[in-house]
């Protein structure tokens, strides 16, 4: 699926009773360090494929009708260790940070001199053009519009990032993009979505090997 991919025929079913996981890839350097890391194609830290291991025990009880995942390196590595057979949509790619590529949270506001935010302040163009919060949801309402017919035969699995996760995650609810600000997301954490009483709801967020003990740097 390609963002000039169609729209199905047919509209969404209504509050399907299938789940849908979210794993996000496990541990890189730039994501143990707080540097945003978009597009560029990283591995996974020793750590990183040991949270993706574990991730693998989390999901096995689920009915798996279709598993996607970020063609990037390290969301493929992370479906292969949780023992998931992915198909590659490149519409779960991360945000295109653009000219904040490879940089913390912390040395942006420096430069800036106020308390920047990607959700709230937006990106810059660098060596990709970027994207705005608005851009990433309209990529991960198209992926939804192929998951949720899934989710009526079964299960779904989206193995990809952090910031696209929690955006995709406030599409699923129907919340404006910018809602995915107050949603923190750990690398190599599993996360379901589903429907209680006819309402998109999170059924379980962040779950990993420990609870976590502050938000996620990115």
């Amino acid at each position: 699926m390609t963002p000039t991919d169609p729209l199905p025929d047919r509209p969404a079913p209504d509050a399907p009773q299938g789940k849908l996981v979210l794993l996000r890839h496990g541990e890189t350097e730039w994501s143990r360090t707080g540097r945003h890391t978009g597009r560029t194609d990283i591995p996974l830290t020793p750590h990183g494929e040991a949270l993706a291991s574990a991730a693998g025990e989390l999901v096995r009880g689920y009915d798996f009708r279709l598993i996607l995942s970020s063609p990037l390196e390290r969301a493929r590595r992370t479906a292969e260790l949780a023992g998931l057979h992915a198909d590659i949509d490149p519409l779960l790619v991360e945000w295109d940070y653009g000219g904040y590529e490879g940089r913390t949270t912390k040395d942006i506001r420096a430069e800036l001199g106020y308390d920047w935010t990607a959700f709230e302040h937006g990106v810059i163009r660098g060596e990709t053009p970027g994207e705005t919060v608005e851009e990433v949801a309209a990529r991960a309402s198209r992926v939804l519009t192929r998951v949720l017919p899934a989710m009526a035969e079964g299960d779904v699995a989206l193995v990809a990032h952090g910031h696209y996760l929690r955006i995709l995650t406030a599409v699923f609810l129907r919340q404006a993009p910018r809602f995915a600000a107050s949603i923190s997301l750990d690398a190599g954490s599993t996360s379901v979505l589903g429907f209680s009483r006819e309402q998109p709801a999170i059924l379980a967020w962040n779950h990993g090997a420990h609870l976590p003990m502050q938000p996620s740097e990115s």
